[in-house]
Order: structure tokens, then sequence, then C-alpha cells
């Protein structure tokens, strides 16, 4: 069974905390684990050179989850790299009041990978069908028709070139109130901490619940998601960059053709 297959989610699969802390790749040496981590993120930049160079597919890899479930660490740990040249990491925050101006998805088209680039969504347009259904800022009937509208959307997406990966990074609350609490006692991390965030956890039953929802709604063969089991950082990293090589890897990418009118030349 390949990655792809083994961390493909199921129509009928549920988040559970239960589930986070599953490490069925580990080797059981966190030494060797990095260290294969390492190996894989190297050959994903070897990977995305030749998407580079061929200048005509595009790769888009979604990075969903609750706060501090590695959005960024993935970002660094797998994707560290690759050249930046081709490269490009988009961030979705709260949208700006020219943003509200237009539906939830124009935002989201401006930012999708061009001609031979690798773009990584920390959060992204699920944002929309997430946390707007949590705080019941839109009804079901909305929810379902934004379910349909991104299907669509992404299968726009994969017609016109594009291989789209979505991660959904499954911590438990347990972990999260681990993570959270570190946050807080380290200084050099109140950076990262909202007293926001304290809110959100509240509902966190809803937010799973949510979440089973949106990803059996918008989980299709042209673009997949995959929940990835993250309670550890060092599994979360080697599943996702796994499954992000065996995607590569069967796009069959390679540098394009010698050019005849260069063999043989000299450069004086």
């Amino acid at each position: 069974m390949g990655l792809r297959e083994q961390f493909r989610t199921t129509k009928k699969q549920e988040i559970k905390d239960e589930n986070a802390g599953a490490k069925p790749l580990s080797s059981g040496d966190k030494t060797a684990d990095k260290l294969q981590v390492q190996a894989l993120a190297t050959q994903i930049a070897e990977q995305q050179a030749m998407l580079f160079a061929q200048h005509e597919r595009k790769v888009l890899v979604v990075l969903q989850g609750m706060d501090t479930s590695g959005k960024d660490g993935t970002v660094s740990g797998v994707f560290g790299g690759v050249n930046p040249q081709g490269l490009r990491i988009v961030s979705f925050k709260a949208p700006s009041q020219l943003e509200l101006q237009h539906d939830y998805l124009w935002r989201i088209h401006q930012q999708v990978p061009g001609k031979g680039e690798l773009a990584i969504f920390n959060r992204s347009h699920y944002e929309d069908v997430l946390i707007t259904r949590v705080h019941e800022w839109i009804d079901t009937a909305e929810c379902k028709r934004r379910y349909a509208q991104i299907n669509d959307f992404e299968r726009m997406l994969t017609e016109t070139g594009t291989v789209v990966l979505k991660f959904f990074l499954h911590i438990s609350k347990d972990e999260q109130r681990a993570r959270l609490q570190e946050r807080v006692d380290d200084r050099t991390k109140h950076w990262k901490f909202e007293l926001q965030d304290l809110e959100e956890r509240k509902s966190w039953d809803d937010y799973q619940k949510v979440y089973s929802q949106a990803i059996q709604a918008t989980d299709a063969d042209h673009a997949p998601w995959y929940v990835i089991p993250s309670n550890s950082k060092t599994h979360r990293n080697l599943a996702i960059a796994g499954v992000v090589l065996e995607t590569l890897q069967a796009m069959q990418l390679a540098f394009p053709p010698a050019k005849k009118e260069l063999i043989g030349l000299k450069v004086k």
C-alpha cells in the first residue's frame, strides 16, 4: 500500500482525538525518523526543480488544522529545501475589506500556483466552511452550496494542469493544550499566541464535527484529502513528505530535453 492510499480519507471517516497520536511510519527511533524526513525533503526539492524547469504543470498543497497543529512546522520541515524561486507560501488571514467585496473564492484564485510553481496554502478557502459554520455565520444550505462550489473550483484547477493535495493535520485536544501552554511559558513564542485561540478552543468539538463534514464533502480523486496524525511533529512531517514525494514521482517529471543548437557549443 502506498502512502497516498494509507492516509487518504474515507467517506465515513470522522475526526477523533484518539487517532491523532498514531505513528504508523515511525521506526521507533526519533533521530532516524528525522533523518528520513530530511532525505525525503531533499528528494522533494529535486522533483520540484524539474517541475520548475518544465514550466508546464503546477502543484497546490493545502494545509489545514487546528491552532498549533503544525502548519508552519510542515512548511519548514518538508519544504525547507525547495528552491524558493519555484515555491510560494500563502498564509490566509481574515479577509480584508476589499476581499469582502467579492465572493469568498476571489482572493483564493489569485494565489493558486502558476506554471512550474509549487504553492502552499497555510489555511485556505476551507476556512469559509469551517469557522463560518462553527460560529453560524452561514447556514447549512449555504455551506452545502459552498461545498459544491469548492469541488467545482478544484476540478477546474486540476483540469487546467494543477495537482491538488489537501492535508488535515490532526492533533488531539490534549496535545493542543500542551502546545498552547508552551507558547505561554516561552516568552520568545508569545508572538504566536492570541487570546482568541483560547476562545476558539472552547469550540473544539464543533470544529472536529465541521472538519469531518467538510473533508467528507470535498474529498475527490482529483483533489484528495489526507488525514495526517500530527501529535508527533516528526511523524507528521514524515507522512506528509512521503505523500508529496509519491505524488511528484507519479507525475513523471523530467528536465526539458537538451537543445540541439547548444550541443558541442564552446563558450569563448
